[in-house]
């Protein structure tokens, strides 16, 4: 029988939501994987909207668990619902929606706060000793909710141009937890936690190579869960 796995999403769209290929290649691996998936997302109005066009944002209001349908192909529940009982891991795929919409880190940085359900689901398969499997800006979540615990965001300086966001490691490092650098292509496993993370869109690279980084992260979540 394949693993559990919840995916929790964050609104349909990098610049305010989920990033869509992240989602897309961790469903794809999960699948690969033979894990039986189910796709949650909080029930809330999204920070903001932005138009993907012209990446500015709007006036229109969106819900977060609406927009992440979209990626779920409809088939998706609120993530009040979620009983860590019925599953073996979750994933959080990255987008600044994580830092709009599951957090505020997008605007209050270490000192963010982390959204009601998305703290409890947290902190519900950390309890259960259950794996958690989080990419791209998503570690900030770990790094927030559990002091002390070790992940990575890729590298902690902007090596060749290809980690314009490194300084998200010393903010990781000022919430009291260890940040591990990795390439794009592995994973960092915090076997104390059961926290895997990976970089994914943090580092500038070709789309295969963050799909593959991904599907290192998948599968340490699988042989963990």
């Amino acid at each position: 029988m394949g693993k559990r796995v919840a995916l929790v999403l964050a609104g349909c769209g990098v610049f305010d939501g989920s990033e869509i290929h992240e989602a897309s290649a961790a469903l794809v691996h999960l699948s690969r994987g033979g894990a039986e998936v189910k796709i949650f997302a909080p029930n809330i109005e999204q920070r903001d909207v932005v138009n993907h066009l012209k990446g500015s944002p709007t006036d229109e209001k969106r819900n977060v668990l609406v927009e992440s349908a979209r990626l779920a192909r409809g088939n998706i529940q609120d993530l009040a619902e979620l009983k860590v009982s019925e599953f073996d891991a979750v994933i959080f795929p990255g987008g600044f929606g994580v830092a709009k919409n599951l957090c505020s880190w997008a605007v209050d940085g270490k000192n963010c706060t982390v959204n009601e359900h998305v703290n409890s689901t947290l902190q519900a398969f950390h309890r259960a000793k259950k794996p958690i499997g989080l990419c791209c800006i998503s570690p900030v979540l770990a790094a927030k909710v559990f002091p002390g615990c070790e992940v990575t965001v890729g590298q902690d300086k902007n090596v060749d141009g290809r980690f314009p966001d490194a300084e998200t490691a010393s903010a990781i490092a000022e919430l009291g937890c260890k940040h591990i650098c990795k390439d794009v292509s592995e994973s960092h496993v915090d076997k104390a936690n059961k926290i895997v993370t990976t970089c994914a869109f943090m580092c500038k690279a070709p789309l295969h190579e963050i799909f593959d980084g991904i599907g290192t992260m998948v599968e340490e979540v699988l042989k963990l869960a």
